[in-house]
């Protein structure tokens, strides 16, 4: 674009030419030979004075580049506006940009109609950052639906005043690993559009950042049930939704971590490896009681981390450093609102390969705590049969007194039937009588 390397920051003014503009004029990464990088700010001069053709000759001097190399486009600050999007873009057809900044530029859902064709046609963008700009609502959906047929990687929009989104399920880019939404007015509105990306076997969203919105409880349960059975989703963030209460909090614990049962234990979330919600301050004397539930949040996500993408390891690794662990299990009880004895969920013959795995990683102590938890649980179950064998038998001695008496009352009934039905036999048979009777005197 300029003269040299060295007069990046100079204001040319209206020195600059159609020829100034030539592709060949890019500069080049210092240590990267295929790269070459167009870069300006609005207080560069000669980016102040282009004229609309010179903004469509710049764009089209990109899209002939015909060499190997690699283009970054970095317009940003006050570098361009809606209306020069529009020229610029109607020479920036099929090209080799891998990158654009574009932020801090106050671009409108029109600035991004300009760019459709372009994007539509951008086989070679993996990276595109529109943060700062008012795209709003219209001009992200515009956007994502535009990147459907891209490589896109990672799209940056933050500050663009979006609230709601609308995605579509044929209409989401299939390498998209990165999102960032911070900043923007989403709420759970804007949540129900984004499990879109967290569900279904195909999701590939591996970061999303929503830091700073207006996501509350009933948003946090809609992203936590879309991650129930989510595989793709390593990192979310959510600081700075004051929405979130501790409610919304112990969702997410329960995401990837819920202590109701073993079971429920191994079928948690066990990708996420970073799930932030509250930043921890450690040098607080009365610290947010919303603190030590993300503390919990950081141990399962931890897990995860470690656990090399083996949701099964994972899995395991939380019922020994969680449930297995008296206090840390207490704790996670209390929170999540569970009352139940874990013991009474281990087959008695089990028992002993249990109590040593407490003893190996967790010490005497627990190990002690154990065996006292585990001997009560039994001797509650113990006790908790002979009630039941006790009134069994009761019901049961009940049962067959009631049996003997339907068995008496039958015999009465059927004695009482034989009865009746002789006194009917006896009186046909009297009357069968009378009638011969009368017969014989009438042939006399």
């Amino acid at each position: 674009m300029m003269e040299s390397h060295s007069n990046a920051g100079s204001d040319h003014g209206s020195e600059v030419s159609i020829s100034t503009l030539s592709f060949n004029r890019f500069f080049q990464y210092p240590f990267d030979t295929d790269t070459r990088v167009l870069k300006g700010t609005g207080r560069d001069g000669w980016l102040r004075n282009l004229t609309d053709e010179e903004w469509e000759k710049l764009g089209r001097n990109i899209a002939r580049n015909q060499s190997r190399s690699r283009v970054e486009i970095r317009l940003y600050n006050g570098a361009i506006n809606d209306h020069k999007m529009s020229f610029f873009c109607r020479g920036l057809t099929r090209n080799s940009t891998t990158k654009m900044n574009l932020f801090d530029n106050g671009l409108s859902v029109v600035g991004v109609r300009s760019m459709v064709p372009f994007l539509q046609n951008a086989n070679n963008l993996t990276n595109l950052d529109l943060e700062g700009n008012n795209i709003q609502s219209e001009g992200f959906n515009l956007l994502f639906r535009s990147l459907r047929d891209s490589p896109i990687y990672f799209l940056h929009c933050g500050r663009c005043g979006i609230e709601s989104i609308e995605i579509d399920n044929n209409h989401i880019p299939e390498h998209l690993t990165l999102l960032n939404l911070s900043s923007n007015f989403i709420n759970a509105d804007g949540c129900r559009g984004l499990e879109k990306l967290l569900q279904g076997g195909n999701a590939t969203l591996k970061q999303l950042h929503l830091y700073d919105n207006k996501i509350d409880d009933d948003g946090v349960e809609i992203l936590a049930d879309a991650l129930q059975n989510n595989t793709s989703l390593t990192a979310l963030g959510l600081v700075g939704n004051d929405g979130i209460s501790k409610h919304g909090m112990t969702i997410l614990l329960k995401l990837v971590n819920d202590v109701s049962s073993i079971n429920a234990t191994l079928q948690s979330n066990h990708t996420l490896s970073y799930l932030r919600v509250k930043e921890i301050n450690h040098n607080e004397l009365d610290p947010d009681p919303h603190e030590e539930i993300q503390t919990h949040v950081n141990v399962a996500t931890e897990i995860n981390g470690n656990s090399g993408s083996d949701p099964e390891a994972a899995g395991k690794e939380k019922v020994i450093q969680t449930l297995l662990h008296s206090m840390k299990r207490s704790q996670l009880c209390r929170l999540q609102g569970i009352d139940r004895s874990l013991y009474s969920e281990i087959d008695h013959l089990h028992l002993p390969e249990v109590l040593s795995l407490i003893g190996q990683r967790h010490g005497e102590g627990e190990l002690y705590a154990a065996v006292l938890s585990s001997i009560m649980t039994l001797c509650s179950t113990m006790n908790r049969e002979k009630c039941i064998q006790q009134e069994r038998d009761y019901h049961a001695a009940k049962a067959a007194e009631h049996i003997a008496k339907v068995e008496e009352l039958d015999k009465e009934l059927a004695t009482i039937k034989e009865a009746i039905k002789e006194e009917a036999g006896a009186a046909v048979r009297s009357q069968d009588n009378v009638c011969s009777q009368s017969n014989k005197r009438r042939r006399t």
